[in-house]
């Protein structure tokens, strides 16, 4: 105790306060280079990719591609991507993420219906035993339907929604339900037929079909598929629908939804969107 008494008293108090100035001095000095080397070396974020990124849906679906809307708006606003590939913002916001970006913008809401009301109706070739989805049968001649445009009703589209928006109806075939539905497009993607497709948000009937045979070819695979009659063009008042291989395709454009052409419709093929 002694011994630590005489090095206290023998210590000049001017080293205590030169050793503080210049560990102060160090400090100092360290913390100045840091600054600039903070500035010098920052990664710069351009502020437009969060002004886009509050205006994207927010639903983090990657059906654009990229990992979440954070990453889809830096894409957009390095010019790597173009904003149509984002299905669940709405054609308003579409528009004003334009303006931030300065490019003109060509949009309209959108919603996916399924073309196709087969299902147990629509006569099977085999009897798939297998695991998987619609796409692991797909790769067995074309899957089990006989029409080879039909819905397997495998749920590859009920694996890929993360709305919990889709689901293989009692009938066979998948039906959306539209309270949950944001139209990002992850099941249009993922369905090996493309059988679900974009129709404007507003559109009341669509073509519940897919199958370009005709008569009793097209009787012979499904109960209720399309049988290209043409009743539905030759009734509409408007000149709204034509016939492409077989098949009726609606110009919404001109469509007033009089419900003519599903009026005349024998097999019941053209139903309303939210049917």
């Amino acid at each position: 105790m002694e011994g630590l008494l005489i090095l206290a008293a023998s210590v000049n108090p001017l080293t205590i306060v030169w050793s503080v100035v210049i560990l102060l001095a160090i400090s100092v000095t360290f913390g100045l280079l840091l600054g600039i080397l903070g500035k010098k070396l920052a990664v710069h974020r351009d502020e437009r990719i969060d002004q886009v990124k509050e205006k994207l849906s927010g639903a983090n679906c990657g059906s654009c591609g990229y990992p979440g809307c954070d990453g889809f708006a830096q894409a957009l606003v390095e010019g790597k991507a173009d904003i149509s590939a984002c299905s669940s913002t709405s054609a308003a916001k579409k528009k004003e993420i334009g303006a931030i970006l300065g490019v003109s913008v060509s949009a309209e809401d959108t919603k996916v219906v399924v073309c196709c009301k087969g299902g147990n109706r629509a006569k099977d070739k085999y009897e798939y035993m297998g695991y998987g989805d619609c796409r692991s049968m797909e790769l067995l001649s074309g899957g089990r339907k006989l029409c080879k445009w039909g819905c397997l009703g495998m749920g590859s589209c009920v694996d890929a929604c993360q709305e919990g928006a889709i689901e293989v109806g009692p009938d066979g075939y998948t039906v959306i339900d539209r309270d949950k539905c944001i139209a990002c497009g992850r099941c249009v993607n993922v369905c090996p037929k493309k059988l679900i497709k974009r129709v404007p948000v507003n559109a009341v009937y669509y073509v519940a079909c897919s199958n370009c045979l005709r008569g009793k070819d097209a009787m012979n695979l499904c109960e209720v598929g399309c049988i290209g009659c043409g009743l539905c063009a030759r009734n509409c008042p408007n000149g709204a629908i034509t016939m492409e291989n077989n098949l009726p395709v609606i110009d919404y454009s001109k469509c007033t939804a009089c419900g003519k052409c599903a009026e005349k419709c024998p097999r019941k093929t053209i139903i309303k969107c939210d049917e």
